[in-house]
């Protein structure tokens, strides 16, 4: 009798395994027609909602879209994410989990139900990476391993099927673009009074590449300046400090601004020929260069599976012991996770390379935005401008002092700007701290 109950559950349990696998097979099979053919397999991100009149489609949501243009309008202004998540809360705004629960909608995750309005810094990097706010449907962005296991792991960006413009956009997708650009870059640095620049992540040293850091004079506070981070530092080598006062510089971009919208307005056809070139060019820089260093992550990721293989052999084998095994894990778990968030974001933006060559119509509609610009802000600096590097000051044999600053426009690079009628000259010169008349140069004359 005790066999035969025996017998009869482990029949039970070979059915309900067999039928559940069956459930989950033709389920899977289902989501992969339905999310190979356009139609969203998750939820509306916060901003969008269910069309009542066809679930299968998206539309906005008016209230929470606006708060969604509302935070990638001011970190592309160059708020931080926490600056931005600090006054949401400041404002009294719902978080999106407690939003979806005030209208009946549920969802999983955490209600903060003593503090609704209270936004976290990750809520707002989350808001600003999901590019279904462009239009687009993502589907297979997470996998199961087995229909016996709930948790969804990543998908590998290889893996998902992107359609785009399924819906209509709430952020642009040239904004989009600005946005993942700017996130990859460095954080705005900040003087020991917690006064950031507007220029802070833009500035690099021509001859490391270090980022500059912002200072004032500790005798006087109205001069404010740039030197290169890696001056003076224990682990740095450079040996100049790279030294460039901000009222100098603020006078230098504000006026290359200007000769290049002379340039984009009065030489239309030279300008889009310039630029076309440039841009091409600027792109393929940028590819390799990203694909060099992807490489080098992947090789190191590589490396750690084999010495993490080692460890565990050796602490099986009592070469090392379990405490030492632990911290050697840590160290090299938490290096191997950031290399796998590198890569990530590279792999992303490689495959979005292809998109990011901008059309000479296109750069000329952002530079005219700003022909009559009299002030220089974040916004307009992060419109117009990748990068720029600072060289040291050099004395020529004239005796005259200068400084070559390189501007890198976005997508296109440094531009030569051609001496023509209509095109006004640069002329910038600062008295520095020594008594030294320095003078700005694109470059240094032949």
């Amino acid at each position: 009798m005790q066999r035969a109950k025996i017998l009869l559950y482990g029949f039970m349990n070979i059915t309900a395994e067999y039928y559940s696998r069956d459930i989950s097979k033709k389920r899977r099979l289902s989501n992969y027609v339905k999310g190979n053919s356009g139609e969203p397999l998750s939820l509306p991100p916060y901003g969008y909602m269910k069309d009542p009149d066809n679930t299968k489609k998206w539309i906005i949501d008016k209230k929470p879209a606006n708060i969604v243009r509302r935070i990638y309008k001011e970190f592309l202004g160059g708020k931080g994410t926490e600056q931005i998540a600090n006054g949401l809360t400041k404002d009294k705004i719902l978080t999106p989990m407690n939003y979806w629960a005030s209208i009946g909608l549920k969802r999983g995750g955490l209600y903060n139900i003593e503090n609704p309005c209270f936004w976290n810094s990750s809520t707002i990097q989350k808001i600003l990476t999901l590019q279904e706010y462009v239009g687009d449907v993502i589907n297979f962005k997470t996998y199961s391993k087995s229909y016996k296991l709930k948790k969804r792991l990543k998908n590998s960006p290889e893996n998902m099927v992107i359609f785009k413009d399924v819906h209509e956009p709430i952020i642009s997708r040239e904004d989009f673009e600005r946005v993942q650009e700017k996130r990859g870059k460095a954080r705005k640095r900040k003087t020991a009074d917690g006064e950031a620049n507007i220029f802070s992540g833009l500035l690099h040293c021509a001859d490391c590449g270090s980022n500059m850091n912002y200072h004032y004079n500790q005798r006087n506070h109205d001069i404010k300046y740039f030197n290169c981070g890696s001056n003076n530092t224990r682990r740095g080598n450079c040996t100049q400090t790279h030294y460039i006062r901000l009222d100098f510089l603020e006078q230098v971009i504000i006026q290359e601004i200007r000769r290049l919208t002379k340039f984009a307005t009065q030489y239309k056809k030279q300008f889009a020929e310039v630029i076309m070139g440039n841009s091409k060019i600027t792109a393929e820089q940028n590819r390799n260069s990203k694909q060099k260093e992807l490489n080098i992550l992947v090789a190191r990721d590589k490396e750690l599976d084999n010495i993490f293989n080692r460890m565990y052999e050796d602490n099986l084998s009592g070469k090392i012991d379990d405490e030492r095994f632990a911290k050697m894990s840590k160290t090299y778990t938490d290096e191997q996770t950031e290399i796998a968030e590198k890569i990530k974001l590279l792999r992303a933006e490689l495959e979005k390379a292809e998109e990011k060559t901008v059309t000479a119509d296109m750069f000329i509609s952002t530079v005219r935005k700003y022909t009559r610009t009299k002030k220089l802000t974040r916004e307009m600096l992060n419109e117009l401008i990748d990068e720029i590097k600072i060289n040291h000051a050099e004395k020529l044999d004239t005796g005259e002092t200068v400084q070559i600053i390189t501007i890198y426009w976005n997508c296109v690079g440094a531009i030569e700007i051609p001496d023509l009628p209509k095109i006004p000259d640069v002329d910038v010169t600062v008295n520095t701290r020594k008594g030294v008349n320095v003078k700005y140069a694109h470059k240094l004359s032949a």
